[in-house]
């Protein structure tokens, strides 16, 4: 028996489309952003599955939101913030732009975009795959030992991990993924 999980990105927020480091802060979706739920709706709308996770985030339960309009079969919804986006610690909030101004676009980049390195008061891509592996594990065993099907509203950061655990991935090749905004990837689990 196969067991199926959706996982997909929240749609664009506000902060996404200025370039501004969103990390934990909660930035609201932008109308592309609510389309985006919309299209990740669509995709998914003759799928089944009973549980779904979300992040405490209004980005992902927003997008989320738009996925459950079309799965009354869905009746669990679990916060989970072990899948949360990447905290930037001091850098949140602050401009793409504005931060290259500043301590220069190689510093920028290794900050961004370094799996080792973590941005001041922040956290590493190596720290985010920490905890997200601990929720695939304990993910696993939830689906085995309940027997369902399951959506996951992630962020972009949050979903390399996911993707490179599932898809056998690299370390290169993980921090090389861009997550689509309105799109799902689809993984199953054998029980």
């Amino acid at each position: 028996m196969k067991l199926n999980i959706y996982l997909f990105r929240h749609g664009q927020t506000y902060y996404n489309r200025d370039h501004i480091f969103t990390g934990w802060k909660d930035s609201m979706l932008t109308r592309r952003g609510i389309t985006d739920a919309r299209k990740v709706a669509q995709k998914l709308k003759n799928k089944k599955f009973e549980v779904a996770f979300q992040t405490r985030l209004s980005r992902s339960k927003d997008t989320l939101k738009e996925v459950l309009k079309y799965h009354p079969e869905c009746k669990i919804i679990i916060t989970n913030d072990k899948m949360i986006e990447r905290s930037y610690g001091r850098l949140a909030g602050k401009k793409h732009n504005t931060i290259i101004e500043k301590y220069g676009k190689k510093q920028f980049e290794i900050w961004h975009r370094s799996h080792d390195t973590s941005p001041p008061g922040g956290e590493s891509i190596k720290m985010v795959e920490k905890r997200v592996t601990s929720f695939i594990n304990e993910l696993i065993t939830f689906m085995k030992r309940n027997k369902v099907n399951v959506a996951i509203s992630a962020h972009g950061n949050s979903m390399r991990p996911f993707r490179k655990y599932f898809e056998k991935l690299s370390l290169k090749q993980m921090m090389e993924l861009e997550n689509p905004w309105d799109d799902y990837f689809h993984y199953t689990v054998n029980i």
